[in-house]
């Protein structure tokens, strides 16, 4: 659990970081709903989609309850969770309980609690916490992005073929597979590798953190995205469209990657 001030180390340097009451308390809300699904019996799947939705819904539904429960009030601010439009105008409060769901389900710990305090479209808080690893990332605009209290920052990879980039595919969007595989075959034979690794808002995180050097994803995905847009932003990463442009909620496609790597990553995709 995070203070509002608490020491950190980086490379050996005790740093103090300050960490605003909003951000405090959306850290706290994720990290108690977090510890609620992670110490909780898994459901009984089932063998067919109708069963796996009612074992989400069972989890999701209590989960997202205690979310809400937990964040700080605003007055005025609308709620919208991973299936919702996200409004351009105002304050909504952008949430996913078990980001992941399915990796959840299976037993597997790709999975996080995502939340985002979105103004005018556009994220200005964000934390992602993972309960099975214990790790937080939190950013607010112009304030940095950090890992567990620490400020993170992206690889200084710039050599596609030594870069492990990741992507991902928007849930029930039956417009995109055939996108996301004609990416992933021209992406393939220029880097070092690809993966999935659970997600999405995560794995714009782990760009951020430079233990990914890159993601792409096609589809618009505006709910699950930006969380982890603000933390990739706020850590030095380039966030945009597939088209080059910087990434707004209502892109149809992202990519993420440093400013070095990302023009040849795009080139590629």
């Amino acid at each position: 659990m995070f203070a509002a001030v608490s020491a950190c180390f980086r490379h050996g340097e005790a740093r103090v970081v300050r960490m605003s009451a909003l951000l405090q308390s959306m850290a706290l809300a994720a990290e108690t709903t977090g510890s609620s699904l992670r110490d909780r019996p898994l459901p009984v799947r089932g063998r067919d989609f109708a069963a796996l939705r009612a074992a989400f819904e069972a989890v999701d539904a209590p989960a997202t309850a205690l979310l809400r429960e937990h964040l700080p009030h605003r007055p005025g601010a609308a709620w919208a969770d991973e299936f919702d439009a996200v409004p351009g105008t105002g304050e909504v409060w952008v949430v996913d309980a078990v980001d992941g769901a399915v990796q959840y389900l299976q037993g597997l710990p790709q999975w996080c609690v995502s939340v985002a305090l979105v103004r005018d479209g556009e994220p200005v808080a964000a934390v992602l916490h993972a309960p099975a690893s214990g790790e937080t990332f939190t950013a607010e605009r112009g304030g940095g992005a950090r890992l567990n209290g620490a400020p993170c920052a992206p690889s200084g990879r710039d050599d596609p073929r030594a870069a492990l980039v990741a992507t991902s595919q928007p849930p029930f969007d039956a417009a995109r597979p055939a996108e996301a595989g004609r990416s992933l075959t021209a992406v393939l034979p220029h880097v070092a590798a690809v993966r999935n690794l659970g997600a999405t808002s995560w794995q714009l995180a782990d760009v951020a953190a430079g233990r990914l050097d890159g993601f792409w994803q096609h589809g618009r995905d505006d709910a699950n995205l930006l969380p982890g847009v603000l933390i990739a932003r706020e850590a030095g990463v380039r966030v945009t469209g597939l088209a080059g442009a910087p990434w707004r909620a209502g892109e149809t496609g992202v990519l993420a990657a440093p400013a070095q790597l990302h023009p040849k990553l795009l080139a590629l995709l």
